[in-house]
């Protein structure tokens, strides 16, 4: 287990290794940078709703953004 947050809905969110693998595995630019996506989670900027029924948590980091489904 790599960590858990716990979303602005009150939903706790695990990160595995094996999903945290998965992420890096597709978006190697993310290699390192486990806390900040957890903390996107817990403390996004701001919250958008995605294509579907999902949420899309979005945290400015430097110059860029990350966005958590």
């Amino acid at each position: 287990m790599i960590g858990i947050a716990v979303s602005k809905n009150g939903v706790p969110i695990r990160l595995t290794e094996e999903r945290w693998f998965h992420i890096v595995e597709n978006h190697d630019e993310l290699a390192g940078l486990s806390d900040e996506v957890l903390l996107a989670v817990e403390d996004p900027d701001f919250i958008v709703n995605g294509w579907t029924d999902e949420f899309l948590a979005v945290r400015k980091i430097n110059d860029k953004y990350l966005v958590a489904v």
